[in-house]
């Protein structure tokens, strides 16, 4: 069970790093392996080197980016850092003007990449850092922190020999895909993708990989597997992950016991989801008091001027227990924390160029309250440090 859940929670389990890991997931393959194969369609890369369970998304949603990036200069700096690595012995050693003298030669045309400026030098420093994170390189000597200010700061790094085992294998080219619809419809096959495996792979994959999987109507195929098959889906996940399946009438969505420890999850440890827990709550009475009207799928829309005062009514009553940051942010600020916050989990979307909002269902299956003795002892712990 703990050998799955490591599988589908990192990217992959490098030996070299947790050996005790990857020699018990190694052993312990062939227990799930049919789950994996049969109705997620994954497959498992082992090798000498890491493990990794190639997770493909059911449909590709606007959080599966990388964390840490915030532009598609990354992404490019990380497709030629890839291409470094590509022919580069294991262990062989390299200092990073050997990376930005390759960046800048081998940019594609259009954008320049010009190293006296601090957005460039900053995008490659957060590049850098995910490949090391993510085990493809390691820091010999020095720091790429200094490259933020001085472009001719020098860092030593090493090829782990990883790098090459980060893109999956395509089975067709992709040299003329223009959109990621392109990938899905090269996984699924555009004319059988409402059809036996592709549909339950697909279904299977949604719902391990998103929050909730939303009924979109008669003529959604993949709600339609869920409610046809729901037994099966629900012992699936019980037996081989013991993890809940709520379906309901116009959402299904994998619900994690306390004991269950995923990375980014709601609810999390965060005060960001805190507050949002807070703030379904709000929307919630405010459905009860007949002020937010429900339509037939379970979704309101309201103006964005109403989710604003919304916010600033919940920091009314609740910034008692937030934390400093959230104590003393400003109102717009906060609005737009909690709205990125609550569409990236599929709670809500905005609609006619952000002026309203959409509510979800999920808004309303996950709510969270402080209890008057928290707050009382909350008061009490800042009169003590005299705050």
């Amino acid at each position: 069970m703990k050998n799955l859940e490591k599988l589908l929670e990192n990217y992959w389990i490098i030996k070299e790093e947790d050996s005790e890991s990857y020699y018990s997931i190694k052993d312990s393959l062939p227990k799930y392996k049919e789950f994996l194969n049969e109705k997620l369609g994954y497959n498992v890369l082992v090798n000498p080197y890491i493990i990794k369970l190639e997770k493909l998304p059911g449909r590709a949603e606007p959080w599966m980016g990388i964390q840490g990036f915030d532009s598609k200069l990354e992404y490019i700096f990380l497709c030629l850092l890839l291409m470094f690595l590509e022919d580069m012995e294991r262990e062989e050693q390299f200092v990073l003007s050997n990376i930005t003298e390759f960046i800048k030669g081998s940019f594609p045309s259009g954008e320049k990449v010009d190293w006296t400026l601090f957005r460039h030098r900053n995008s490659l420093i957060k590049t850098l850092r995910f490949a090391s994170d993510i085990g493809f390189i390691k820091i010999n000597d020095g720091d790429e922190k200094g490259f933020a200010t001085d472009e001719d700061t020098e860092v030593l790094y090493e090829n782990t020999g990883i790098s090459r085992y980060f893109v999956r294998n395509f089975t067709s080219s992709i040299l003329n895909y223009s959109s990621y619809r392109d990938l899905e419809e090269e996984e699924f096959h555009e004319e059988n993708r409402d059809r036996g495996i592709f549909r339950r792979h697909r279904v299977y994959r949604r719902l391990m990989m998103s929050p909730i999987v939303y009924n979109e109507g008669n003529d959604d195929s993949d709600y339609g597997y869920i409610k046809n098959f729901r037994n099966v889906i629900e012992n699936d996940f019980d037996r081989y992950l013991m993890l809940p399946v709520h379906i309901h009438r116009n959402g299904a969505c994998i619900v994690l016991p306390e004991n269950h420890s995923f990375r980014d999850v709601f609810p999390n440890n965060k005060t960001i989801s805190d507050i949002v827990l807070q703030m379904n709550l709000l929307i919630r009475e405010y459905i009860e008091d007949n002020f937010i009207t429900l339509e037939k799928d379970d979704s309101s829309t309201i103006s964005m001027v109403t989710f604003s005062n919304m916010a600033k009514k919940l920091k009314l009553e609740n910034s008692i227990g937030w934390s400093k940051e959230y104590r003393e942010m400003k109102l717009d600020k906060l609005t737009k924390d909690i709205l990125d916050y609550m569409e990236e989990f599929n709670m809500l979307e905005t609609i006619n160029d952000g002026r309203e909002i959409r509510l979800l269902p999920l808004v309303g299956k996950i709510v969270g309250s402080y209890s008057e003795d928290f707050k009382e002892r909350v008061i009490e712990g800042r009169q003590e440090d005299g705050q």
